[in-house]
């Protein structure tokens, strides 16, 4: 499992660090309208030489360009849902799996990936959330993703799913208009990362010490490949970014997040909210 993906939020911008380029990162997974989607026919098998692998395509130059603003995710306007984000929350610090159970649905636990549906419909809904979030790992990074999720107030109906909302939620911006950015600028949509919050300092190189050379607005942020070496122990990575000005800065790798982060889900009937699915992420 991607463990990277699970964290919400700015943890989920390790993301940027985990990949050496922004376009390896797979968007989340549209979830198929209506339920599960098909499996497609395996195709047949036949003597063939193994594929040659192709040179990843050269890197766009960095330009300036026009920023698209986003806003901030919106919380969700329901008290009912914060009282139970922060059950959930408190239940992530114990780890405490019986009282977990109680909070997660019986039956119908999805997990929407890129094949369809991977939840195991004949297990539990606690079962695949332990599987989804691997709740059994020693470290215990399982409940403290799940006590990430728990702590972002905002969330996203998630299409085909009744009364069911995911978290966290998109930031709030115009999509043909990052559509448009990315062709101008030679790019595709999955190098450009969004700030948790404005007033970003740029750096000049990737150490966090170096002089700042200006600062980040609420907008699409575009960031490069680079792979270089290994941050000391203890500090954050460093992200190569192009700011609207066309120059070349460097900010910590937690300050941008990328679009499309995995998510919990959750369902409201009427004995209240629970746990009721997953979206994105893939089993090992």
């Amino acid at each position: 499992m991607r463990r990277a993906a699970l964290l919400p939020l700015a943890a989920s911008a390790l993301l940027f660090a985990a990949a050496p380029a922004l376009s390896q990162v797979q968007p989340r997974p549209a979830p198929p309208p209506g339920g599960t989607q098909q499996q497609q026919q395996q195709q047949q098998q036949r003597p063939a030489q193994p594929p040659q692998q192709q040179a990843a395509p050269p890197q766009a130059a960095p330009k300036p360009y026009e920023p698209v603003q986003i806003g901030a995710p919106r919380p969700v306007n329901d008290p009912s849902f914060e009282t139970f984000r922060k059950q959930i929350g408190e239940i992530a610090k114990r780890k405490d799996r019986a009282a977990l159970a109680k909070m997660v649905v019986a039956k119908d636990f999805f997990w929407l990936g890129e094949k369809g549906d991977r939840a195991d419909k004949k297990r539990s809904g606690m079962d695949n959330l332990a599987r989804v979030l691997d709740l059994n790992a020693k470290d215990g990074a399982g409940w403290d993703a799940l006590a990430g999720y728990a702590a972002d107030p905002t969330a996203m109906p998630v299409p085909g799913k009744k009364d069911t909302l995911c978290a966290p939620a998109d930031p709030v911006f115009d999509v043909k208009q990052l559509e448009n950015l990315a062709k101008q600028t030679g790019t595709n949509e999955a190098e450009w990362g969004y700030p948790a919050q404005p007033g970003i300092e740029v750096r000049g190189s990737a150490h966090v010490s170096a002089p700042v050379t200006e600062k980040l607005g609420m907008h699409f942020v575009r960031v490069m490949e680079e792979e270089g070496p290994e941050p000391p122990p203890g500090q954050m990575p460093m992200l190569k970014i192009v700011t609207p000005s066309g120059k070349v800065g460097y900010v910590p790798a937690d300050a941008l997040s990328p679009l499309g982060n995995d998510q919990l889900c959750y369902a409201k009937d009427a004995t209240g909210w629970k746990v009721g699915g997953f979206v994105g992420g893939e089993p090992e």
